[in-house]
């Protein structure tokens, strides 16, 4: 298989797969991390409570959500959806009960208020 592929993430195949270091209470795992100018693909962890601060997006982001629900300005995002943020938006996110999403960036995001 692949290296940079993941099985069965839709179904829970996430649990098995070993997460590390984001932000404070985000955990990453890698599945294609930035390479010059290619894309990011991750998944990221939420903690229950746990938020990333206002960013702006500086290329596409596209999030596949798949455990629990995340949050921003604009909504709840639960297990299922597909959002879409395109370059230039701005917006903070949060889990109140924690959740996984599958992401890909097409570069990284620029942090605008840390807590």
């Amino acid at each position: 298989m692949p290296e940079t592929t993941r099985e069965l993430l839709t179904s829970g195949g996430w649990k098995e797969l070993e997460f590390g270091p984001f932000r404070d209470q985000v955990t990453i795992h890698w599945i294609r991390p930035f390479e010059d100018d290619q894309p990011g693909v991750a998944l990221l962890k939420y903690e229950a409570g746990a938020s990333v601060p206002r960013h702006r997006h500086e290329g596409l982001e596209t999030i596949l959500v798949l455990d629990g629900v995340q949050s921003d300005e604009a909504g709840d995002y639960a297990r299922g959806s597909y959002i879409v943020n395109a370059p230039g938006t701005e917006h903070s996110v949060w889990s109140d009960t924690g959740c996984v999403v599958l992401i890909q960036w097409d570069r990284p995001v620029k942090i605008l208020e840390e807590k």
